[in-house]
């Protein structure tokens, strides 16, 4: 399904995109952007690798009209460019701009989370929550608000639930992509 995808090279970069990570149409993937095997990059998102690097790990997933950015490298900084870790739950129309999300993390719906801050595994980002450059998110914490602020510790349930979602997605992923074919 990727023919109405829309893939780009900039400044010489050109995106990897695993052979197994499904892309949906009407997805804009620019210049210095790696998605890793098992990933899922759904419809309408625009994953914008020309400042600095977007990484996506194994069965990550970027649900519907997601934007990720990244940021510049200037004056003697390296800039941030957005790693996103293996198995990481990004919810639908999420803001990633400079960020790292480490394995196993999740950021909510319509979340977003700002240059230099990271997302530790189990760590959430609640939704509609706007994690400001710079904060870190704890293992197993739930930061939420506007800007966002240590709310709680997720429970095991919590952190289990969030799993089965990235497992859901990285099957749907499947189903689309044998539907495509």
């Amino acid at each position: 399904m990727m023919d109405r995808v829309s893939i780009m090279p900039f400044h010489g970069k050109s995106p990897k995109i695993d052979p197994t990570a499904w892309i949906a149409p009407g997805c804009s993937i620019i210049g210095d952007v790696e998605i890793g095997p098992g990933a899922s990059i759904w419809f309408n998102c625009v994953l914008r690798g020309d400042a600095n690097a977007i990484r996506i790990g194994a069965r990550s997933n970027i649900q519907d009209g997601s934007v990720i950015h990244c940021d510049a490298a200037e004056g003697g900084s390296p800039g941030y460019p957005t790693l996103i870790g293996d198995d990481v739950l990004v919810g639908h129309m999420a803001m990633l701009h400079g960020c790292t999300l480490m394995s196993g993390s999740f950021v909510g719906i319509g979340a977003i989370a700002m240059d230099g801050s990271v997302i530790e595994g189990g760590g959430m980002l609640a939704a509609g929550a706007m994690l400001t450059p710079n904060k870190h998110i704890g293992p197993n914490e739930l930061w939420t608000g506007r800007p966002a602020r240590l709310l709680r510790t997720l429970g095991d349930a919590d952190v289990a639930r969030n799993r089965r979602f990235v497992t859901h997605y990285a099957e749907l992923a499947q189903e689309y992509r044998q539907a495509a074919s």
